[in-house]
């Protein structure tokens, strides 16, 4: 029997690359053979990231091609990223198929693109390869960017994507309502950017019709109603990256796993767990209300700090913070995130409501405070606070800030809240049951699997 080789090609940004690389890990365990392809940039950070155990001889090859970005460029820069990307990656794709196809004894038999990645499927169609679009944010949002043209018909949206004014939308009645400032492409730079993105996502829709497979990072326990609106959509998680020692994860950052330690020293249910994943970013002023709310709270907390959180220097906590929280508060740059919030000391955890960390504290069973930064994280907070039932809003106050009194009231609040504790096991166990045998994405796992082969 033909051994089977999958291109797997994220977009080339930290939230994209982990769901991907368990996706890959997946298909390894099914007998794949996986080239995961990063951008030489991003290939850089993984491999500097990798941890000292890592198991560099399996079933996953990471290999690299240009991004046509210089070394010192924004890469979150995400209109540049996308223009870049799409001039210089589909030459270098179409290159590293060949070369591969030559001299592996493997041939590629599908290629396995980002959603937002069009220019792949592109590739994969004019060299003859089947083609698997992947999907690593909530079904609600994807369903957003479908209906595009009839928002643009219900004068909602301008031609050019920009909202005719702020206001709340419904795509169905069963879905939660959606802000138009929260859409993808509206919350991102000034308007020029704005259209700019918009014409990607556009005209990425052309080029993602007619693929072989569409698949997603949900389930359909989680996302009923959006998936009513996306039937050719075939959901196989939530995905989380396999217990073994020693597995390729995709961090950009290198974990710093003593804080696993650290909470083995600390009582069950006690510790809040916050994490704002690789692109928020926090001006002095708000940084500070965090640290002191986290204190003020009285409870023990894990806080990810990643070198960049803050827009000034990385040692930007408020005067003698680190002397006064270092008997309860831990800090670290990045963090083994499954690890932590399947650790029994974690009570809550405080997030920007990124898919890949909404799906990780839902299958753990964790409770969650809400601080969305930007796009979908708004709609996960709908799903987590007012559809799942399962954590609490931070609000803002007048001048756009989340105080610390509101941070430290809300963990209070949060940690009393045996009703929200119960729901989040509840959904615990919901969810696991459809990535278990039996469950609705295993089977779709293992119906992809076997039309891979019968391609």
């Amino acid at each position: 029997m033909k051994k089977l080789h999958a291109v797997v090609i994220p977009f080339p940004a930290q939230g994209h690359v982990i769901p991907l690389m368990e996706f890959s890990h997946c298909l390894a365990e099914h007998g794949f053979k996986i080239t995961f392809l990063n951008t030489e940039f991003n290939h850089e950070r993984v491999m500097t990231s990798l941890p000292e155990n890592v198991n560099k001889e399996n079933q996953i090859h990471l290999v690299s091609i240009p991004d046509g970005m210089d070394p010192g460029e924004d890469r979150n820069n995400l209109v540049k990223l996308c223009e870049t990307t799409l001039r210089v990656m589909p030459g270098y794709l179409e290159e590293l198929i060949q070369e591969t196809n030559k001299s592996d004894g493997s041939k590629i038999t599908c290629i396995i693109a980002d959603e937002t990645m069009g220019w792949a499927v592109k590739v994969a169609k004019k060299m003859g390869i089947p083609q698997a679009v992947f999907w690593t944010s909530a079904v609600g949002t994807r369903t957003a960017i479908l209906h595009i043209p009839q928002l643009i018909e219900a004068g909602i949206l301008g031609s050019d994507g920009i909202p005719v004014k702020q206001q709340m939308i419904q795509l169905s009645p069963t879905m939660p309502a959606l802000n138009t400032d929260h859409f993808a492409w509206t919350c991102i730079g000034d308007s020029n950017m704005q259209r700019s993105l918009f014409r990607y996502i556009v005209s990425n829709l052309e080029d993602i019709k007619d693929v072989d497979w569409y698949l997603c990072n949900s389930s359909y326990e989680l996302e009923k109603s959006a998936f009513q609106l996306n039937p050719n959509l075939l959901p196989v998680g939530p995905l989380l990256a396999s217990s073994q020692p020693g597995q390729l994860t995709g961090n950009f950052w290198t974990e710093d796993s003593t804080c696993l330690n650290w909470l083995d020293q600390q009582p069950a249910n006690s510790v809040i767990y916050v994490a704002f994943g690789s692109f928020t970013i926090f001006d002095k002023h708000q940084f500070h209300e965090l640290a002191l709310g986290l204190e003020n709270a009285g409870h023990p907390f894990l806080w990810v700090v990643r070198p960049d959180l803050t827009d000034g220097p990385s040692d930007a906590y408020p005067d003698g913070f680190q002397e006064r929280v270092a008997s309860k508060g831990r800090m670290v740059g990045w963090a083994p995130q499954q690890k932590v919030l399947a650790h029994p000391s974690i009570a809550g955890f405080l997030s920007h409501c990124g898919w890949n960390s909404t799906m990780e504290g839902v299958t753990m069973g964790v409770p969650f405070l809400c601080w969305p930064y930007f796009a979908d994280q708004f709609l996960n907070q709908s799903y987590i606070c007012d559809v799942w039932k399962v954590g609490l809003q931070l609000n803002k106050d007048d001048s756009g800030i989340i105080s610390n009194g509101e941070i430290k009231n809300k963990i209070k609040a949060l940690l009393v809240d045996e009703t929200i504790r119960e729901r989040a096991l509840e959904l615990k166990e919901r969810t696991k049951k459809s990535v278990n045998e039996g469950g609705s994405s295993k089977k779709n796992l293992n119906h992809f699997i076997e039309s891979v082969k019968g391609k």
